[in-house]
């Protein structure tokens, strides 16, 4: 097959791997925002979601989507399936507000092509290249600090707080340990095509386990602490960026440093921040959360009278 058939076969699978992801994140987001706030960090809430329809065939998408991906970048370089799958913003967050009702402005399209476009700039500027995967567990004791401290300063942080920022923060540590989850699933898919046996001895798998559950619950915190448009863009903006950042200091990956990577590097990550920024700061995002936490009320408050009746009885 062509170079250009590849690419255009590498492009599809992106494309539909983010549309799975996008999908992922509207019935998840949907499902978590009606949990009770008192069940924020609980296993209970976790519990709740497995149970439900909705959450379990947003896990379903999150799985075509890892295929899909699996496509793309077996046909096609990371610096373009990565900006493709980021298009899942594209999709998303304006149905979620038309879920809503709402109808997304000026503010709230401007902050996600930031996002989009800071994210594409910056990949495609770094050129990332693979590295070493298998590394001695030494190699790995500073980027598991560094992942540790950045999760739970997200958490506790955004624990704090309120708004909007509060679900960033959560998708900030959420975010942080899927790149950790990135990182172990690479290094255990190497090992286990170097010795299969071997593999299960190692480290790496039963941490990949840990790490992944871990991304999950506080995925789905981020999901019920505010709207999508809060979330996505931060774990979207994070994972990657996260990713490339353990890909180098771990794996000995290379990226382009030249002046126009550096250049486009820094014009990525401002945009990012920029885009971020808008959206949290949004007064239609802020509008959608308190309506979220009115139907959360609402959706609590029969139950609380029949606990009220029973105990009264």
């Amino acid at each position: 097959m062509s170079s250009l058939g590849t690419t255009l076969i590498s492009a599809g699978a992106a494309l539909v791997a983010g549309m799975c992801l996008a999908a992922t994140g509207l019935l998840q987001q949907k499902a978590a925002s009606k949990q009770s706030s008192d069940d924020q960090f609980s296993l209970r809430m976790i519990w709740n979601l497995v149970r439900n329809r909705r959450w379990l065939a947003g896990i379903g998408a999150a799985v075509g989507s890892y295929l899909f991906q699996a496509v793309a970048l077996a046909t096609g370089p990371l610096s373009l399936v990565q900006p493709l799958v980021v298009s899942e913003l594209v999709f998303a967050i304006p149905i979620s507000a038309r879920r809503h009702r709402h109808r997304l402005g000026l503010r709230e399209w401007a902050g996600l092509l930031a996002v989009t476009g800071g994210l594409a700039v910056g990949i495609v500027a770094a050129d990332p290249h693979r590295g070493h995967p298998i590394q001695p567990f030494s190699a790995w004791i500073w980027p598991l600090v560094g992942v540790v401290a950045i999760a739970t300063a997200g958490v506790f942080v955004g624990k704090a707080i309120s708004g909007p920022v509060q679900a960033s923060l959560f998708a900030l540590g959420g975010a942080t340990v899927m790149a950790l989850q990135s990182a172990l699933f690479a290094a255990t898919i190497a090992s286990l095509r170097a010795d299969i046996a071997h593999t299960f001895v190692t480290w790496e798998p039963y941490a990949l386990i840990v790490a992944s559950f871990t991304g999950l619950f506080l995925v789905q915190n981020a999901y019920q602490a505010g709207p999508l448009a809060a979330s996505m863009p931060v774990m979207d903006a994070v994972l990657p960026i996260a990713s490339i950042g353990l890909g180098i200091g771990l794996f000995g990956e290379h990226v382009r440093t030249t002046l126009f990577g550096l250049t486009g590097a820094t014009v990525g990550i401002a945009l990012l921040v920029t885009g971020i920024i808008m959206l949290d700061t949004s007064p239609l995002i802020r509008r959608q959360q308190r309506e979220e936490r009115k139907q959360r009320g609402e959706a609590a408050s029969p139950s609380a009278a029949a606990a009220a009746g029973t105990s009264a009885s």
